[in-house]
């Protein structure tokens, strides 16, 4: 995964919050594949974050061996053969506990900020 680096205007993702981008992607958009995913997630934040190629097939093949996605292929836009992935079950769960964990530590963080600003 990235490093939360930045590049221009541009922020590569954080550390084991690429997952949960996937996760929330598929389950408002339902099946995607691996482009669209990126794409989809770099539009969403306005182009403030980076996904290097690789980064988002990596959570995919990590959410896949969790069961937390499936996938099967089927043509694309374009016509073209891709491999689709979907959100399982098992997959909103997690969604829902990764959604209260970052929430808590999105908490603790405007705290700090407050904080320090203080």
């Amino acid at each position: 995964m990235a490093k939360g680096t930045t590049t221009g205007d541009r922020t590569d993702v954080l550390q084991g919050t690429l997952d949960l981008m996937v996760l929330q992607t598929l389950a408002g958009l339902g099946p995607l594949h691996g482009y669209g995913i990126a794409r989809r997630i770099e539009q969403i934040s306005d182009d403030a974050l980076m996904l290097k190629e690789g980064t988002v097939y990596a959570s995919l093949v990590r959410l896949q061996q969790t069961r937390c996605i499936r996938s099967k292929w089927a043509p694309s836009d374009n016509n073209r053969k891709a491999k689709f992935y979907e959100i399982t079950r098992r997959g909103r769960r997690q969604l829902a506990v990764e959604t209260r964990n970052w929430e808590r530590v999105a908490g603790a963080m405007r705290r700090l900020l407050k904080l320090a600003v203080s």
